[in-house]
C-alpha cells in the first residue's frame, strides 16, 4: 500500500499503533524516540516530577536535614585549629554556664557505698563526702539520708581573710561562677559562710583519710587489742589503749605503715624496742615491743620498707606489734584510717 493511502489519524492511540506498525521503517521510528527525548529534557520543567518526601525528626530525632534558622542571637567565637565543630548546633547553655546549686535526698540502702553511689548520680565521690561532711566512708548507716547535689564540687567554710577573688584563683574558677551557683548578690563573703566551689576536688590526702587509705597494715596479723578504753592486762584497772596490737609470730617483719622519716629508734619500759616515723599532714606512727629495730633515727623510709622485727619486749605479755597513729600530736583510731 503507498503512504499516499494511507488517511489522518487524529487519536493518540492511532498514532501509537501506526508507530509500532511495521509500515514504518525501524530507523524511522528509533530516530522519532531520541527526538522525544530530547524534547522532554530541555522543555518539560522538573516541578512536574514526583518529589521525594524526606522524613520528618521531631525531638532531634530521625532523618531529615538541620534546620537552618537555629535563631542564636550571639556571635560564636570559631573553634581552635583541629578542634571538631558541630556547624550550626548550638551548645546546651546547661553545660556550658554555672548553675544555681540545687539538692535532692537520698537514704543509704544495704550495701551502699560512696563510690558506687556516687556513679549512680553521675558525681564524683569528692563532691558526695564533702556535701555530707562525711568523716569516714566506712561508717555510712543504713537509713542515713545524703544530700545530692545537681553538679560536682566542695563545701568551702569561709575563713578570716577569705575574700571571692581569692577563692577564685584557689579553686581555678571565677567569682562571678561563685556567685551564681551559691545565689550571692555581692562580692562580700562572711566569715563561717559555708559555699559550694563548682568542680572544686578535695585533695588527695583527705580523701585517704576519709576513705580510710591512708595507711597499709605494718605486718599481717591478727587485732588483739583494740583501740580505746579496756582492763589492764596487768592491773586489771580499766584504762585507755593509745593503739591496736596485732598478733604475729616473732621475728615477722615490721613494715613502715607509710613513707616518712624515722624521729625517734630506741628503747622503752613500756614500749621496749620503738620507732616513731614522722609522716605528712602531722601524722606519726609508733612500733613497739620490737625485738630487733632495723631502722635509725634520721633515716627516711618508704611505705613498706621493714623497720623492725615483732617481739615482746618492754611491757608486753607476748610477742605482737603495738602500733599507734597520731594525728597532730593526738591519738586517732588506727583501724580507719588503714587500707
Amino acid at each position: 500500500m503507498a503512504f499516499g493511502a494511507l488517511k489522518p489519524l487524529t487519536t493518540a492511540s492511532g498514532l501509537t499503533g501506526t508507530f509500532h506498525s511495521s509500515l514504518i521503517p525501524w530507523y524511522c521510528r528509533l530516530f522519532v524516540r531520541l527526538i522525544l527525548l530530547v524534547f522532554m529534557l530541555y522543555f518539560l520543567p522538573f516541578s512536574t516530577l514526583p518529589s521525594v518526601v524526606e522524613p520528618k525528626a521531631e525531638n532531634g530525632v530521625g532523618g531529615g536535614t538541620p534546620p537552618q534558622d537555629l535563631s542564636l542571637t550571639e556571635e560564636r567565637e570559631p573553634a581552635p585549629d583541629g578542634d571538631p565543630v558541630l556547624e550550626g548546633i548550638p551548645e546546651p547553655e546547661i553545660f556550658s554556664k554555672p548553675r544555681m546549686l540545687l539538692s535532692s535526698s537520698y537514704r543509704v540502702e544495704r550495701g551502699d557505698m560512696i563510690g558506687d553511689l556516687a556513679r549512680k548520680f553521675g558525681l564524683n565521690q569528692d563532691t558526695l563526702i564533702s556535701y555530707n561532711n562525711i568523716k569516714n566512708t566506712r561508717l555510712l548507716q543504713i537509713g542515713q539520708t545524703l544530700r545530692i547535689p545537681n553538679q560536682d564540687g566542695i563545701i568551702h567554710k569561709v575563713k578570716k581573710g577569705d575574700t571571692l577573688s581569692g577563692l577564685a584563683e584557689t579553686y581555678k574558677t571565677d567569682g562571678e561562677t561563685i556567685k551564681t551557683v551559691n545565689e550571692l548578690f555581692s562580692d562580700t563573703i562572711r566569715e563561717g559562710t559555708e559555699l559550694f566551689i563548682s568542680g572544686a576536688r578535695l585533695d588527695w590526702i583527705n580523701l585517704q583519710e576519709i576513705n580510710g587509705d591512708l595507711f597499709i597494715w605494718p605486718i599481717s596479723g591478727y587485732i588483739t587489742s583494740p583501740y580505746g578504753y579496756r582492763n589492764s592486762p596487768f592491773t586489771g584497772l580499766r584504762q585507755f589503749h593509745s593503739g591496736i596490737d596485732i598478733g604475729a609470730v616473732s621475728g615477722t617483719p615490721i613494715k613502715a605503715a607509710m613513707s616518712g622519716r624515722v624521729i625517734v629508734a630506741g628503747w622503752s619500759d613500756i614500749y621496749g624496742n620503738y620507732v616513731v616515723v614522722s609522716h605528712h599532714s602531722g601524722y606519726r606512727t609508733l612500733y613497739g615491743h620490737m625485738s630487733l629495730i632495723r631502722a635509725k633515727s634520721g633515716q627516711y623510709v618508704s611505705t613498706g620498707q621493714r623497720i623492725g622485727d615483732v617481739g615482746s619486749t618492754g611491757l608486753s605479755t607476748n610477742p605482737h606489734l603495738h602500733f599507734t597513729v597520731y594525728k597532730n600530736g593526738v591519738t586517732v583510731n588506727p583501724r580507719t584510717l588503714m587500707k
